[in-house]
């Protein structure tokens, strides 16, 4: 292990140093660009270049299949870092070893090695660094200083080119998918989304994606081509044969370039987790190709069988029925209401949403309103939360133009919404909570442990 500075620093708590980085995203929110990730790696000494990351981007599926991935590794026997956002409860989910929460002392001591540096940077033309550059600087600090895991897991936080986490040369690059969350940052088009999606590949380095449909894939062929980079995609290179699908067990057969592999199996639920698994899989197979990791079978099957991810499909009760996701754009809203109709049964179906208001709120509704009996519109207790009036005009202008009857009921404080959703709930009926992660976090929060979550990107 390296010797860290051990001063006294600044913060006397991690409490106070995590409060200082999260401060920032209201100070200063997001700026897009990579000129002060290069300062801030280059003063600590660039840490990024002893790890070996795996890069994974993508509108929808990136979480999980970094949860697919990680897990398989340390089923494997290596000790993997993930890095991830946003965080479900506290902020040092998003720092992890092995499943492990960076530790409290460790991240004090950190910060307190990074704060001169951060103060100096700002000091300069660049600016001050924000919020998800200190964090994603404190993660390849962590893990480069202190951890040396032997992969990790890396997930983009918005985009790609610009985005904090490309600031790493990986050893395998994933595109999950391409799809409406973001444009007002990342472009109006899905052409323009991919572009930025695809500025992660980098030359000669590996890409497995699972990109449709073809215009929108082809931008990520050419970025590859250009940088020479062999593109491994869903339904061309690689593909899979669904073989069994109920509720919490799905099994698949992969059949890649390299070979088949029958008989895996995973216990996340929806149409869209077997493609995450075959994505996951074709990353670990380029892995074993490329880098001769050690990927057995019967570790593979552990690994992937073994995978949880909280927050998305999670049923966090049983009485009533609550189940939580968190879809928040189009695609999100097809892939939740396919799972709606083919995986899970009720008699009436309550929905309780809270979006930001950035988001495509008229393109999810669209897949929600045919399949509930209740709508129930809160907002998220976050600074960028969208008006819960103006979703229920939309709501009900869709629900005019599809000529549908739902009872929408506006109510702007989360935790009143929510004993609203358990009342309706009767034994035979399912209840789901959806919409932006902040919403999500505070719910799966208050339900688990009766406490609020600390949240953020």
């Amino acid at each position: 292990m390296d010797e860290i500075k051990n001063t006294a620093g600044e913060f006397q708590s991690a409490q106070e140093a995590i409060d200082w980085i999260v401060g920032r995203m209201e100070k200063l929110g997001m700026k897009p660009g990579l000129q002060r990730m290069h300062l801030l790696m280059e003063k600590l000494g660039h840490p990024e270049r002893r790890l070996k990351f795996i890069h994974v981007a993508g509108t929808n599926g990136k979480g999980s299949t970094c949860a697919y991935l990680a897990s398989v590794l340390q089923a494997c026997g290596y000790d993997v870092g993930t890095f991830t956002s946003p965080y479900l409860v506290r902020y040092t989910n998003r720092i992890q070893v092995n499943g492990a929460d960076i530790e409290d002392d460790v991240l004090l001591r950190l910060v307190n090695e990074m704060k001169p540096i951060v103060d100096e940077i700002a000091a300069t033309e660049v600016g001050p660094p924000t919020m998800f550059e200190i964090s994603t600087a404190l993660a390849i600090l962590y893990f480069g200083k202190v951890a040396y895991p032997d992969y990790v897991v890396w997930e983009t936080g918005l985009g790609g080119r610009l985005d904090s986490t490309n600031i790493v040369n990986p050893i395998v690059t994933v595109i999950t998918n391409v799809g409406h969350d973001h444009m007002d940052i990342l472009g109006d088009t899905l052409e323009l989304v991919a572009a930025e999606k695809a500025g992660i590949i980098k030359a000669g380095v590996p890409v497995i994606t699972a990109v449709e449909p073809a215009a929108i894939w082809s931008v990520i062929e050419q970025t590859a081509k250009a940088k020479k980079a062999t593109l491994y995609s869903l339904g061309d290179q690689f593909n899979l044969t669904e073989v069994n699908s109920e509720l919490d067990h799905q099994s698949f057969q992969f059949n890649g370039p390299f070979r088949p592999i029958p008989n895996l199996s995973i216990t996340l639920n929806g149409e869209h987790q077997l493609k995450n698994a075959a994505v996951a899989v074709m990353t670990l197979e380029v892995l074993r190709q490329y880098y001769a990791t050690i990927v057995e079978d019967i570790d593979l099957q552990k690994g992937l069988s073994g995978t949880k991810w909280p927050g998305r499909l999670e049923m966090v009760s049983q009485e009533p029925r609550i189940l939580i996701d968190g879809a928040h754009n189009p695609e999100g809203a097809a892939t939740l209401a396919a799972a709606l109709q083919n995986v899970y049964s009720y008699k009436k179906l309550h929905m309780m949403i809270g979006m930001l208001a950035t988001k495509n709120h008229t393109g999810y509704l669209r897949h929600i309103l045919p399949l509930v009996d209740t709508l129930i519109i809160t907002e998220a207790n976050f600074h960028k939360k969208g008006d819960a009036y103006l979703l229920a005009e939309i709501a009900n202008g869709l629900l005019r133009e599809m000529n549908l009857e739902v009872d929408v009921v506006v109510e702007r404080d989360w935790k009143q919404a929510l004993t609203l959703l358990t009342n309706r709930t009767e034994q035979d009926d399912l209840a789901v909570v959806s919409g932006t992660l902040y919403l999500i976090s505070d719910v799966r929060s208050w339900i688990t442990y009766q406490t609020d979550s600390e949240k953020g990107w």
